[in-house]
C-alpha cells in the first residue's frame, strides 16, 4: 500500500475502493507523526547546545524509527485484514447452512478488523509518549513540529478506534467485544489526556 505515491494513496482512498479506508488513514497519520518526532531527534543528535541529553535523543531516535515502521506495515495490515470483512457481508445467507457459515466467518473478520486498530492505537500511544520527551528534550528549533507530530497521533488514536466501535457492534462473542472496547476506550482517554498536555506545552514555548 505504502509503495504508492502520496497522491496515489490519496486518489485510492477518496475512491469507492474498499481499501484503503480509515484505518488505513489512521495508521498512516501515525507514522507520519512518529517520523515527525525522528526528524525533530535527527535535528536535535550532536548538536552542542543539546549535549546532556544526546543519549536519550539516540534512544528516542532508535524507538521512534522502530515505531514508525510498525505503524507504516499497519496501513497495509488494515487493508488484509478488511477485505475479508467487506467479502463477509456479501455472502449468502438463505438457509440455515449459509446463516451458519456467514456468522462464523463475519466473527472472524470482525475480530480481526478490530484487533488491527487496537494495535494501531497502541502505536501511537507509544509515539505520544516519545514526544512527550521530545517536547522537553528536542531542538527548539523544531519544537512546532513535535506540536504537529502530536496532532497526527491523537487522529491515528481517535481515528483507529472508530474501526474498533463499529466492528465490535456487530460481533456475537459479546465477552471479547466489550473487552476490545474497553481497552480502546482507556486509549482515547489516556491518549487524547496526553496529546493534549502536550501539545499546550508546545504551544507555551512558541507563543
Amino acid at each position: 500500500m505504502l509503495e504508492k505515491s502520496c497522491q496515489e494513496f490519496i486518489d485510492v482512498l477518496a475512491s469507492a475502493e474498499p481499501v484503503p479506508g480509515g484505518g488505513g488513514a489512521a495508521a498512516y497519520a501515525g507514522a507520519l507523526g512518529v517520523a515527525l518526532g525522528s526528524m525533530v531527534a535527527n535535528l536535535t543528535v550532536g548538536k552542542k547546545k543539546y549535549a546532556a541529553v544526546q543519549e536519550d535523543i539516540a534512544l528516542i531516535l532508535d524507538k521512534a524509527v522502530s515505531l514508525q515502521n510498525r505503524l507504516a506495515g499497519l496501513v497495509q495490515r488494515d487493508a488484509q485484514v478488511f477485505e475479508p470483512l467487506s467479502k463477509a457481508y456479501g455472502l449468502p445467507k438463505e438457509t440455515a447452512e449459509q446463516q451458519l457459515l456467514r456468522n462464523q466467518v463475519m466473527e472472524e473478520a470482525l475480530l480481526a478488523a478490530s484487533l488491527v486498530p487496537l494495535e494501531i492505537m497502541e502505536q501511537a500511544y507509544e509515539g505520544l509518549l516519545l514526544h512527550a520527551e521530545l517536547a522537553e528534550k528536542g531542538s527548539r528549533l523544531a519544537v512546532s513540529d513535535v506540536g504537529v507530530g502530536v496532532q497526527m497521533l491523537r487522529a491515528a488514536i481517535l481515528g483507529a478506534a472508530m474501526n474498533i466501535f463499529i466492528n465490535v457492534k456487530s460481533m456475537e462473542n459479546r465477552r471479547q467485544a466489550e473487552e476490545i472496547r474497553e481497552k480502546a476506550e482507556k486509549l482515547i482517554a489516556g491518549g487524547a489526556a496526553l496529546a493534549d498536555e502536550i501539545y499546550r506545552k508546545v504551544e507555551e514555548a512558541i507563543r
